[in-house]
C-alpha cells in the first residue's frame, strides 16, 4: 500500500520541478529582454544627442552674378552635387564688415549700427554691446568648440580675443595674402612674403584640418564650429605660385551693363562718372584674372577639407556651408571696381549647403540672406534662437517633403519672405525736435522739385541778389536747371550787408574793457547795446590794427551793379568818410605788404571818388588764378600748358584748403574757451546778497557739469581727434606721393606698375578712378515672388530708382516714372517698415502659396511725400 500509495507522487513533484524552471526561464528571458530594449534606447538616445558639427566657409568680396563660381570646379562638385544651392542669396548691406557684422549677429545692420567698414567696425560700442550676443558665444555655451580662422572685421586690432571662441586665429585688420599679422589666441603673429609659410589662404586650411582632428582625437563626443574666412578674392588679389598663369582671357565681367555709361537716369554717382577709359578696361581684364585665379586656392581648400571629413568619418554628421559676405562690380555702369551697390552684382551671393538630411543636387529658390546665417547655425546646434535676432533659419527650406496621407489633405506649403530690405549707410540727422530728416521732404522726382523751387523769386535773377547761392536755367531741351552761383554774388555775407548799411558811428567801440565803469548806472543801455555787449562782438579800432589778417573780400549791390570789397584791413562801412581808406587799401595784384604774393582772395578794384565805387574787373582767388565777372575761371597760360605746374598749384590749394580748416578748428577751439571763461558782468546796482546766491548757485552748477560731462566729451573728443589725424595723415601722405586723384564727393583709387607684387604683373601705367562715396546712403525694397521681381531704392537726398527685373534683369533703365501712385505708396510704405523692424517678426514678412499682388492690393494710408 504504501508503495502502491508513493508512485502517484512522483509524477507531480517533476511537474512542479518543471513548473518552477520554466518560470525560472521565463524570468530569465524577460531580464534579458528588458535589458536589450534599455541598451537600445540607450544607444538611440546616445545617437539624438550627438550634435552636428558645422563649418562654415566664407569669402570675401566674392560675385555670383559675373562668373567667379566657375573657377571653382571642385567646390560645385561638392556643394552644388552633394547638397543644395540657394540661387536668390543675398547680402542685407553690400560692404565688408557692416555685412560680416549681420553674420555674427544676424541683425540688420540698423539694429547693430555698424553702418561702414570705419562706422563702428569692431569699436568698443561693437565690442561691448553686440561681440557678446554673436553665434559663437551661444554655440560654445552649447558645449561646441568653436574656431574661427582668417579675417573677422576690417578694423580689428588684434588686441584681445572676442568672446565664444575656443581657438582664435583672426587676420588683424584688412585683407592680405602676405605680409600681414595674425592673433593667434592673444599673441601676434608676423607673417612675411614665402608662399609655403605665409600664404593665407593656405595657412587657414591647413590650420583649421589640424583643429578639427585634434579637437576628435582630445573630445570625441564634442561637436566642432569652424569658421573659415577666406581673404580672396578681395585685393590685393594675390594668386598662388602654381595658378598664375590661369585664366588668360578671362572675361566673364563683360556683362550688358559693363560699361554702360553715362546714366543720366541713376542715382548722383552714376551721373557723375561717365564711361571707363581704355586704360580702366584693361585693368578690368586683369583683375577678373586675378581674383578667378586666389578663388583656386580656395577650391583647393574646400576639397582638403572635404576629404579630412571623409577621413575622420565625420562627413554625414557634418553641415558644410559655403558663402560670400557680398558681392562685386567690375566694370558695370562704368565703375571700374568695387562694392557698395544696391544692384544685383554686389548683393547677390553664392551659398550652397550640405549636410544632414539637406537634399542633394537641388536648386531652392527661396530668398536667403547673410541674416538668416546665425540663427540656422543655433538652429542646427538645437540652440534656442533669441527674439531679437532679425534673420531667419533656413532648416525648415532644406528637409525633403514628406508625400501628404490622407490625414493632411489640407496642410499648407512652407511660407517664407518673399521682400527684405538692402540698406547702406549712416542714418539721417536728427532734428531738433527729436524726429529725423526724413526723405519724405525731398521725395518728389528731380525735375518736380526743381521745377518748384525754380517759382521761388530768389531763384529766378541771373546771380544778382545778395546771398544767392543758386540760379534756374532753361537748358537747350526745355528742362529746367539749377546752378550754382559760382561768382561774387554768392560770396556776399549778410553780415557784411548789415554793416554796410550803417553809420560809422555804430561801428565805433571802446578799446578798455578790463575795468567796469559805472559812471552811467543810471542810464539803461539799448537792447542792441545790451546784445553786442553779452557777445561781444566788438570790432578794434584803428589804433589797435596791428595783428595781420586773412585777406578776405565780399561783394554787394549798389544800384543794380556788382561790387568787390577789400577786407583784408578789417571791415569798412559804406560812405565812410575816413581818410585812411585811400587807393593804397584796394589791391588787385594780390601782393601783401612785404612783396610777396599771398592765395587768400584780393579784389581788382579801387574807387574812383569819395563815395562811389568802380565794379572790379575779376576777384583775385589764387595768385594764378581768377574768377572773372562772367563767373568764369580764368587762370594764366602756364597752368593750361604745364601738367607739372597744373599739379602743383591743385596741391597748393589743397594745401590752403587744409590749413585754413586747421585755423578754423583752432579758432572754434578758442572760442570754446572763451565762452567757459566769460568774465561777470558789472553789477552796479545789484545787492550784494543777490551777488553771493548768484555765485553760490554758479558754482553748484560747475560742480554739477563737471561730473557729469568730462567722461563722454572726453571720448567725442578723442574720436574727432583721432578723426583728423587720420585724416591730415592722407594728405601728407598724397602730397608727399605727388597724388593729384581726387574728384569732390567721391572715393578715389590709384593704381601702377608696383601696386601688385605677384604675377601676372600691371604693366601699362598708373592710373586714378573714382568709384563711389562715403555719404551714399539708400535704403532698398528688394521682392520676388510669382507675381513681381523688382528692386525698390530710395536714396538719402531724395532720389528713386525702381527696376522690373522680369523684363530688365541688368537693372539698365531706372523705370520709376512709370510707377503709378499706388504702386509707389505700397513700396515706400514696405520699405519704411523694414528700415525700422527689430526681430525676426517683424523683418520677415512671411507669404504662402502664391504670392499677392503688391499693388493692386495696397490699401494703406497714401503716402504723403509723394505728388502725382
Amino acid at each position: 500500500m504504501m508503495a502502491g500509495q508513493g508512485h502517484p507522487a512522483l509524477p507531480s513533484i517533476f511537474l512542479l520541478l518543471v513548473l518552477v524552471g520554466v518560470i525560472a526561464e521565463a524570468q530569465g528571458s524577460g531580464y534579458l529582454s528588458r535589458f536589450r530594449l534599455r541598451s537600445r534606447l540607450q544607444r538611440d538616445r546616445n545617437m539624438r544627442n550627438v550634435r552636428p558639427n558645422i563649418i562654415l566657409i566664407l569669402t570675401d568680396d566674392q560675385d555670383i552674378e559675373l562668373g567667379s563660381m566657375q573657377a571653382m570646379n571642385k567646390t560645385r562638385n561638392i556643394m552644388e552635387k552633394g547638397g543644395t544651392h540657394f540661387s536668390n542669396a543675398f547680402s542685407t548691406t553690400p560692404m565688408c564688415c557692416p555685412s560680416r557684422s549681420s553674420i555674427l549677429t544676424g541683425k540688420y545692420v540698423h539694429n547693430h549700427h555698424t553702418y561702414t567698414n570705419n562706422e563702428n567696425c569692431s569699436s568698443p560700442s561693437w565690442q561691448a554691446h553686440h561681440e557678446p550676443h554673436t553665434f559663437a558665444v551661444h554655440l560654445n555655451n552649447s558645449g561646441y568648440r568653436t574656431a574661427f580662422f582668417g579675417k573677422y572685421l576690417n578694423e580689428y586690432n588684434g588686441s584681445y580675443v572676442p568672446p565664444g571662441w575656443k581657438e582664435w586665429v583672426a587676420l588683424v585688420k584688412n585683407s592680405r595674402f602676405y605680409n600681414y599679422t595674425l592673433c593667434r589666441n592673444g599673441v601676434r603673429e608676423k607673417h612675411s612674403s614665402n608662399y609655403p609659410k605665409d600664404y593665407l589662404t593656405d595657412i587657414i586650411t591647413n590650420n583649421s584640418i589640424e583643429y578639427f582632428r585634434l579637437s576628435k582625437r582630445m573630445f570625441p563626443h564634442r561637436p566642432v564650429l569652424m569658421v573659415l574666412s577666406h581673404v580672396a578674392p578681395h585685393g590685393p588679389e594675390d594668386s598662388a605660385p602654381q595658378y598664375s598663369a590661369a585664366f588668360p582671357n578671362a572675361s566673364q565681367h563683360i556683362t550688358p551693363s559693363y560699361n554702360y555709361a553715362p546714366n543720366p537716369d541713376k542715382h548722383w554717382i552714376l551721373r557723375y562718372t561717365g564711361p571707363m577709359k581704355p586704360v580702366h578696361m584693361q585693368f578690368t581684364n586683369m583683375l577678373q584674372r586675378r581674383r578667378m585665379q586666389t578663388l583656386l586656392s580656395v577650391d583647393d581648400s574646400v576639397e582638403k577639407v572635404y576629404n579630412m571629413l571623409v577621413e575622420t568619418g565625420e562627413l554625414d554628421n557634418t553641415y558644410i556651408i559655403y558663402t560670400s559676405d557680398h558681392g562685386y562690380h567690375i566694370g558695370q555702369f562704368g565703375l571700374v571696381k568695387g562694392k557698395s551697390m544696391p544692384y544685383e552684382f554686389d548683393i547677390r551671393v553664392p551659398f550652397y549647403i550640405r549636410g544632414p538630411n539637406v537634399d542633394q543636387g537641388v536648386t531652392n529658390p527661396h530668398i536667403v540672406l547673410n541674416i538668416d546665417l546665425a540663427p540656422t547655425l543655433l538652429e542646427m546646434a538645437g540652440v534656442d534662437i533669441p527674439a531679437e535676432i532679425d534673420g531667419k533659419s533656413i532648416l525648415k527650406l532644406l528637409a525633403t517633403d514628406r508625400p501628404i496621407n490622407r490625414f493632411q489633405l489640407n496642410k499648407k506649403g512652407k511660407t517664407w519672405r518673399d521682400s527684405f530690405l538692402v540698406e547702406r549707410g549712416k542714418p539721417p540727422h536728427k532734428r531738433a525736435d527729436g524726429k529725423e530728416m526724413a526723405q519724405e521732404e525731398n521725395f518728389l522726382p528731380k525735375y518736380q522739385r526743381v521745377k518748384d523751387l525754380c517759382q521761388k523769386a530768389e531763384y529766378q535773377t541771373s546771380c544778382q541778389q545778395p546771398g544767392q547761392k543758386w540760379q534756374c536755367v532753361e537748358d537747350p531741351t526745355g528742362k529746367l536747371r539749377l546752378y550754382k552761383c559760382k561768382g561774387m554774388a554768392s560770396m556776399f555775407a549778410p553780415r557784411m550787408q548789415a554793416l554796410m548799411a550803417s553809420s560809422p558811428s555804430t561801428l565805433s567801440v571802446v578799446s578798455n574793457f578790463d575795468d567796469c565803469n559805472c559812471g552811467n548806472a543810471g542810464v539803461k543801455p539799448s537792447a542792441l547795446k545790451k546784445k553786442r555787449l553779452l557777445n561781444k562782438k566788438k570790432i578794434k579800432s584803428s589804433k589797435a590794427e596791428t595783428r595781420k589778417r586773412w585777406a578776405r573780400s565780399v561783394s554787394f549791390e549798389l544800384d543794380g551793379d556788382l561790387y568787390a570789397v577789400d577786407l583784408e584791413e578789417g571791415y569798412r562801412p559804406l560812405g565812410s568818410s575816413n581818410s585812411s581808406w585811400t587807393k593804397d587799401r584796394w589791391r588787385g595784384t594780390g601782393v601783401g605788404d612785404d612783396g610777396e604774393e599771398f592765395s587768400g582772395m584780393g579784389v581788382a578794384a579801387k574807387p574812383t571818388t569819395r563815395d562811389k565805387l568802380t565794379p572790379p574787373a575779376a576777384l583775385k582767388v589764387t595768385y594764378r588764378c581768377s574768377i572773372l565777372m562772367n563767373d568764369t575761371v580764368k587762370c594764366d597760360g602756364g597752368l593750361y600748358k604745364s601738367l607739372q605746374a597744373w599739379k602743383d598749384h591743385k596741391l597748393h590749394i589743397e594745401h590752403e584748403i587744409e590749413t585754413l580748416q586747421t585755423k578754423i578748428k583752432n579758432l572754434r577751439e578758442v572760442k570754446g574757451h572763451l565762452k567757459k571763461v566769460r568774465p561777470e558782468e558789472c553789477q552796479c546796482n545789484t545787492p550784494s546778497y543777490l551777488l553771493k546766491n548768484k555765485e553760490a548757485y554758479l558754482l553748484s552748477v560747475e560742480q554739477m557739469d563737471s561730473l557729469r560731462e568730462p567722461s563722454k566729451q572726453k571720448t567725442l573728443w578723442l574720436q574727432k581727434e583721432q578723426k583728423r589725424r587720420k585724416k591730415l595723415r592722407k594728405f601728407l601722405k598724397r602730397l608727399q606721393n605727388n597724388d593729384t586723384c581726387s574728384m569732390p564727393g567721391l572715393t578715389c583709387f590709384t593704381h601702377d606698375n608696383h601696386h601688385w607684387q605677384t604675377a601676372p604683373f600691371w604693366t601699362m601705367g598708373p592710373f586714378c578712378a573714382c568709384t563711389s562715396a562715403n555719404n551714399n546712403t539708400y535704403w532698398c525694397l528688394r521682392t520676388i515672388n510669382d507675381t513681381h521681381n523688382f528692386l525698390f531704392c530710395e536714396f538719402a537726398t531724395g532720389f528713386m530708382e525702381y527696376f522690373d527685373l522680369s523684363t530688365d534683369p541688368y537693372q539698365l533703365i531706372n523705370a520709376v516714372s512709370t510707377l503709378d501712385r499706388n504702386a509707389l505708396n505700397s513700396m515706400h510704405q514696405q520699405l519704411m517698415a523694414l528700415r525700422s523692424c527689430k526681430g525676426h517678426k517683424q523683418c520677415n514678412p512671411e507669404k504662402g502659396g502664391k504670392e499677392r499682388n503688391h499693388f493692386s492690393e495696397y490699401r494703406g494710408q497714401i503716402w504723403e511725400g509723394w505728388v502725382g
